[in-house]
């Protein structure tokens, strides 16, 4: 208890300081196209308490980003305890559904979750709907089964089906995670984050400083959970976000350690640890990938650590370090990989990068966020 106690005033201590992948998703692999849905776009969701929001950017040809439109969600942003660059303390609170053209914004302050439709850079607002449980987080898609993390009273799960462009919440799919839900501050002691493997047949969920593991779900072929989670504990890592590495693998980012390790996950739900690369910097707890290449945000150095992988994720190559504005948190790639964009969560500064064929980056621009500080949520076209 000591320990983990220790960690989390260090990270704080971090991010206040700052304050004075293998590919993740399809959207990074993409062609530079106008497929159905989402292109040439950037969406950030700003977390605001008074009133959440999506700020949506078009970006031109040369990776450069101008203000295309703000969208409410109906929803209400929320302030996780102990929390300074990043209220949500999570990855994955703005998620694309590339299937069905959806994209799903958390309202942690409203307990729901918000239904926009994407066509190009514009969004429409279709549905708002519970969250099955407190302060949601975190948004997972695979096909027609879609997650949602909720970070408060222990943490849950809670899954929908998709159908006619709307979320269908199934109520036998609502699994209880068990963490201690007095355990503080609540920035460490939350869940971090859920998402699939990359062949979709089990569900993840990082636990952070609460119990520092992986909790594995093996999914039936409707994508109803198991009854319980097989837990993977990893003392002193402190497991924050990850990114799909292949069909059964993931890279992590590790909080407790400052690290990216790539993974395993077996079919009976273990995870055994395949490579591990410290970073070097403070608060690691982001990352993001395209092609072969990985990214990393430490919010406590204000940097990207990018790192090369090799060997199906076996070999992690540390590349450097890039700085960013203060407070680096949630990250994510264009469609046709050339440009990535950073979120920095003290004063709500959107980062633009251009991804060079050494796996540096060089610096293209920035925008403000309006009413972004502390925001969390990003997805790239």
């Amino acid at each position: 208890m000591q320990k983990i106690t220790r960690l989390a005033v260090a990270v704080a201590t971090a991010l206040a300081a700052a304050a004075a992948v293998a590919p993740s998703t399809a959207a990074a692999y993409g062609g530079e196209g106008h497929p159905r849905g989402g292109h040439h776009a950037v969406f950030v969701q700003t977390d605001n308490p008074a009133g959440n929001q999506v700020i949506a950017y078009r970006r031109a040809d040369d990776g450069q980003l101008t203000p295309a439109g703000t969208y409410d969600t109906n929803g209400l942003g929320g302030v996780l305890a102990g929390s300074v660059a990043d209220h949500l303390a999570s990855q994955g609170s703005l998620t694309y559904d590339p299937r069905h053209a959806l994209l799903y914004a958390v309202n942690a302050g409203s307990d729901t979750v918000s239904v926009f439709s994407v066509d190009g850079d514009r969004l429409a607002l279709r549905q708002v709907v519970g969250s099955g449980g407190r302060f949601p987080v975190s948004v997972a898609v695979h096909d027609d089964t879609v997650y949602v993390l909720n970070a408060l009273d222990g943490g849950s799960i809670q899954g929908y089906t998709v159908r006619g462009g709307r979320l269908h919440e199934e109520a036998d799919w609502n699994r209880c995670l068990g963490l201690d839900p007095n355990a503080t501050p609540q920035f460490t002691n939350t869940p971090g984050q859920v998402g699939f493997t990359g062949e979709g047949s089990q569900l993840v969920v990082t636990t952070k400083a609460n119990g520092s593991s992986l909790q594995v779900f093996n999914l039936d072929r409707s994508g109803a959970p198991a009854a319980t989670a097989v837990t993977t504990s990893l003392p002193g890592a402190v497991p924050f976000a990850f990114v799909p590495n292949g069909r059964h693998g993931l890279f992590l980012a590790e909080a407790g350690t400052n690290a990216v390790a790539t993974f395993t996950i077996h079919h009976d739900g273990t995870a055994t640890q395949e490579a591990f690369a410290a970073t070097g910097q403070a608060a690691t707890c982001w990352i993001v990938g395209v092609r072969d290449l990985l990214y990393a945000s430490n919010a406590g150095s204000s940097t990207l650590t990018g790192l090369r992988t090799a060997d199906r994720g076996r070999q992690l190559t540390v590349l450097g370090n890039t700085p960013t504005d203060p407070g680096t948190v949630d990250a994510a790639v264009s469609s046709n990989g050339r440009y990535l964009y950073a979120q920095t969560g003290v004063n709500g500064i959107l980062d633009e990068f251009a991804i060079n064929d050494d796996g540096s980056l060089t610096p293209i621009g920035s925008q403000t966020v309006p009413g972004g500080a502390g925001g969390e949520g990003i997805v790239a076209f």
